[in-house]
């Protein structure tokens, strides 16, 4: 279990090096309230490093959100990715197929791509669980989500330049 004051994402990344760099949040359109403070949130900690600039594109679910990612890789290939979106379980197994494919989606993008992709999507079981993941007792993951855009960013530059930071 995450809490603000355990989350080793939150600690020391103010000084964390990042170049001129492109940050896209991909989010979709179903549980606006959460997905709003999700994208706010990760705004909050982007606009601490003025090099960085944001994008944001809304795709209609989770399920198109690899596709919306790869297909601005394909024509526009930013820094790093933000994939935001709120899965609540409801009484069929729709669900599953949904969290499975959005999970399998990302993790192919992050193992064909030279972008990483941070998993932001939320898959809870009620809407208090979502609550307590955008500033409630399991901290923000909309700055979390940020945050690791940051580190990784760095961590391939560092690749780059043949110094990696592990």
């Amino acid at each position: 279990m995450a809490l603000v004051s355990n989350s080793p994402l939150l600690t020391d990344y103010s000084n964390l090096q990042v170049k001129a760099s492109q940050v896209v949040l991909i989010y979709t359109e179903w549980n606006q309230e959460i997905i709003t403070e999700l994208c706010a949130g990760a705004q909050r900690i982007l606009d601490q490093f003025p090099q960085v600039q944001v994008s944001a594109f809304q795709v209609p679910g989770c399920v198109e959100i690899p596709f919306a990612i790869q297909q601005h890789i394909q024509h526009h290939a930013a820094d790093a990715y933000i994939a935001f979106g709120c899965v609540i379980r409801g009484e069929t197994p729709h669900f599953d197929y949904v969290c499975q494919s959005v999970t399998a989606g990302i993790t192919q993008l992050n193992v064909q791509q030279n972008s990483p992709v941070i998993f932001g999507i939320l898959t809870v079981n009620d809407i208090q669980q979502a609550h307590d993941r955008i500033g409630g007792k399991h901290g923000h993951k909309g700055e979390e989500a940020a945050i690791a855009a940051l580190k990784m960013i760095s961590l391939r530059d560092s690749f780059l330049k043949g110094k990696p930071k592990i």
